[in-house]
């Protein structure tokens, strides 16, 4: 939470224009910010981390099947399926969580249009693995990029990756705008065409391109990234020592997601896997009778939501039913850390 006075001498501004929504000011401020400091040349800040995946599969004007990764968010798979299409999941590689491209291919039909992956945990895609197939087989690539704010390869942020790329600003994540995320792409024609989708298809006030939604990011949303944004390096530097800490106090006993080589990393999230789901669930219950509160993500596998046809995924499964998000934000001491730590290894056994 940054300090709420800042965020209030921010927010005058818009309360002095008596303008909160329609991309004002403040909006575009944040926009600028962003697409300076990450190199990328078109973005839109919208109202969540969700409508920009689906509004991306609208705007490729996508059909049939999307391949796409079991081991994600729930909104990965529910946006396409919201959109009339179907998922197509490929199991993942066990060290780095993300979808296996050399699983891809046998998966490809005619009938599909894209390949839709997950930078898990903000952990990059084999995205030159993934760009060579969707040129073999022409095929488009989005990425949901939810937790990869700050997050390069190859000295390269993850926004310039892929047709279209998202996030999520939501409350949860590294860089936050309470709700909120956008959508990015290096394609001028793309964007224009995401730009009405955003705004209900609007072109001027009586005049509309086409179809469109309402995701577009409120004046309120943006002053409170715009709060939180002086303090950037600050959070990036703060959760690189919490979650090496973790890594040294649990080393011995917990497997942990390997991180892609040539990626610079943010630290969003500290997943820690276990050697079966019986051992998760014992030391989540003391966790939580000590008032810690870690997090099963992602569980369940998304293969296995109710509202789909099962395909099997043995890696994807096996992993979420053990995997375990450690508590790790800002204000986290490592007084406490090591207090999380000593109850893990103590219930282990």
């Amino acid at each position: 939470m940054p300090n709420q006075d800042e965020y209030q001498e921010i927010l005058k501004k818009s309360w002095d224009k008596n303008w909160m929504t329609n991309r004002g000011d403040l909006v575009k401020k944040l926009e600028t910010k962003i697409k300076s400091k990450f190199h990328i040349p078109y973005m839109i800040a919208t109202t969540n981390g969700t409508l920009p995946i689906q509004i991306a599969l609208k705007t490729l004007r996508l059909t049939g099947e999307i391949i796409t990764t079991p081991f994600s968010y729930v909104a990965t798979t529910s946006s396409i399926v919201w959109e009339g299409l179907t998922p197509v999941f490929v199991d993942i590689e066990v060290d780095t969580f993300t979808i296996d491209p050399k699983k891809i291919e046998k998966k490809i039909t005619e009938k599909t249009s894209a390949i839709l992956a997950t930078h898990v945990f903000g952990n990059p895609c084999d995205v030159e693995a993934i760009e060579q197939l969707a040129k073999k087989y022409n095929l488009k690539v989005i990425y949901d990029a939810a937790h990869s704010f700050g997050v390069t390869y190859k000295d390269k942020s993850m926004f310039n990756y892929g047709d279209l790329s998202t996030c999520s600003f939501h409350a949860t994540k590294i860089f936050h705008t309470a709700e909120g995320g956008a959508i990015f792409t290096k394609n001028e024609d793309l964007f224009n065409k995401l730009y009405y989708h955003h705004n209900f298809g609007h072109n001027g006030p009586e005049h509309f391109h086409g179809i469109g939604v309402n995701a577009k990011m409120s004046e309120l949303q943006a002053a409170m990234g715009l709060t939180v944004w002086p303090y950037l390096e600050t959070i990036f530097s703060r959760r690189k020592l919490l979650f090496e800490l973790y890594q040294d106090l649990l080393a011995t006993r917990m497997v942990f997601q390997s991180i892609r080589e040539h990626t610079t990393y943010n630290y969003s999230y500290i997943p820690v896997v276990f050697e079966s789901e019986e051992q998760l669930i014992k030391v989540q219950k003391v966790l939580n009778e000590h008032h810690i509160f870690p997090r099963r993500y992602f569980y369940p596998s998304l293969n296995k939501l109710p509202y789909l046809e099962y395909q099997q995924m043995p890696i994807s499964e096996t992993i979420s039913e053990r995997i375990l998000c450690l508590p790790l934000y800002y204000d986290l001491n490592e007084t406490q850390i090591g207090m999380i730590c000593d109850l893990i290894n103590k219930n282990l056994d």
